[in-house]
């Protein structure tokens, strides 16, 4: 029997030694990071509540300086919140490759320009980037205008009690969404796939995080017999039914009012579209269709991508920048007077020229998406042994970058738990690190659509305040983050509206 205990623990120990302490992750180890345990390495020190796992990130981010690392078998990972490391690896397009952690999303977004790598990412951003050019944005803008005059029609009809900013903003972004990039107006016939379809969003973002900081749920065959992975196939259903049906509204639209291109240029960054009309980005997938650049599997993949980044990223940052002017009434009045100054008493069409004038404002926005980034980490795939805070990461680890510890780092941003919009202004900004501060990512994967997120949230923060004071319901110390593909409170987020007198 003892002799029988004894073996047991020699195999356990070998095991231990063989997993724990070979040569890969000894190389990973000279990196700080927290205690390996017993034959399970990091396993369980990640394993933890939504909203647990993204207060013990931000301890980590604390305790440790600008990286560190984490070890599960077969998996390394580093965290990097160094500017200088995140300039290294997004500068460069041999640290394009997405890590893993977006092998999860493929089920759902397949290999749309989010999750794609190499010669086909590199074709989907020709084909997409004329959708986000000067002139396709002032046509999107006026529709974005018209949704948002009946997102605050809406409001008015709550105002004077606390209202949970982050499902009316998820509707007025989904409608601008569908209504500008894939030309199809949400409709009353609509209105309860569009809800399903949200919600379905909203739980598989949380399924994907929580499978994320699970390394036994990787493996497919594993995920799949879980509830969990019952769960995903359940909400990707929905997903693909509610994007289909946009694609087909559209491709029928298309067919009966002929909206053409007559030639299609590649121009090497991008492909030029000649006699551009008010069109939609879906349009110039179904105009690349017909070119064989793109398959009908690459349109759902497109759409899938862009319905998902365009709307619940936007009306995450707009429900935090909402609750932080209201706990700040000085700003709130500032921003107010910019607007009238730039607009004066009229409530018509706001110009895209106009719109850039309003500086204060966008200082406010930059502000609110450095301390409430709404896609608050991203990872990229490290291919060959590269050299990050003067540590060797080995090839084949996977590289996460916390962007929401890069924005509270205190040599960037002196008080960085203080809301302060004037850290943005112009003479504030100078010597500031590029790469300090990244909302919408950076280097050559940057957010196609930044420009377009931008102006929506001025064209809304300006037509709000135009008709509203805003009251704090929540509180900065009230919210508690949870983790989830985009960034979300553990609980709704609650602003009081209160019309202005005339």
């Amino acid at each position: 029997m003892i002799l029988y205990l004894i073996s047991i623990v020699i195999f356990l120990c070998v095991l231990h030694l063989l997993l724990n302490h070979n040569a890969r992750a000894r190389m990973v180890k000279t990196i700080p990071g927290p205690k390996i345990d017993f034959i399970i390495g990091n396993g369980l020190t990640i394993i933890n509540s939504a909203a647990d796992i993204m207060e013990l990130g931000r301890a980590y981010a604390k305790k440790y300086n600008g990286i560190y690392s984490i070890w599960i078998f077969p998996y390394s990972a580093v965290i990097v919140y160094n500017p200088d490391d995140i300039e290294t690896l997004m500068s460069n397009m041999k640290y394009a490759d997405k890590s893993i952690a977006y092998k999860f999303l493929e089920p759902w977004l397949r290999e749309g320009l989010l999750t794609s790598n190499g010669a086909k990412w590199q074709e989907r951003r020709k084909i997409l980037t004329p959708a986000f050019h000067f002139n396709i944005l002032k046509q999107y803008s006026e529709i974005i205008q018209e949704n948002c005059d009946r997102f605050v029609e809406n409001l008015q009809k709550r105002a004077g009690k606390p209202i949970d900013v982050l499902p009316a903003f998820s509707e007025f972004t989904l409608n601008s969404i569908c209504e500008t990039a894939m030309g199809t107006q949400l409709n009353k016939d609509t209105t309860g796939t569009a809800k399903s379809y949200k919600k379905a969003l909203y739980d598989i973002g949380f399924l994907m995080f929580s499978r994320f900081v699970r390394v036994y749920l990787y493996p497919d065959f594993i995920f799949y017999l879980t509830p969990w992975g019952r769960q995903q196939r359940k909400h990707l259903k929905t997903i693909h039914s509610f994007t289909e049906n946009v694609i087909e509204q559209r491709k029928q639209y298309v067919k009966k009012n002929g909206v053409t291109f007559d030639t299609l240029v590649d121009d090497n960054d991008f492909y030029v579209y000649k006699k551009k009309k008010k069109t939609a980005m879906l349009d110039l997938l179904i105009s690349a269709e017909k070119e064989g650049l793109i398959d009908k599997t690459g349109i759902q993949e497109e759409v899938d991508t862009f319905m998902f980044e365009g709307h619940d990223t936007t009306a995450s940052g707009l429900t935090f920048c909402l609750m932080r002017i209201a706990n700040h009434s000085k700003i709130q009045e500032k921003i107010r007077d910019e607007i009238t100054e730039v607009f004066g008493d009229s409530k018509d069409s706001i110009k895209m020229e106009d719109m850039n004038k309003l500086k204060y404002t966008e200082c406010v926005i930059k502000e609110s998406l450095r301390m409430y980034p709404p896609v608050h980490f991203i990872s990229r795939n490290i291919n060959e042994d590269t050299i990050l805070s003067n540590y060797t990461v080995p090839a084949g680890t996977l590289c996460h970058i916390p962007i929401f510890d890069l924005h509270y780092r205190e040599d960037i941003y002196k008080n960085p738990h203080e809301f302060d919009p004037d850290r943005f202004l112009p003479e504030n900004s100078v010597g500031r690190h590029p790469y300090g501060y990244i909302p919408f990512s950076a280097g050559l994967r940057n957010c196609i659509g930044q420009k377009f997120a931008m102006m929506e949230m001025k064209i809304a923060i300006t037509k709000i305040l135009q008709e509203f004071i805003l009251e704090p319901v929540t509180r900065p110390e009230d919210i508690r983050f949870v983790a989830d593909l985009v960034l979300r409170n553990n609980g709704p987020v609650l602003v009081n509206f209160i019309k202005r007198q005339p």
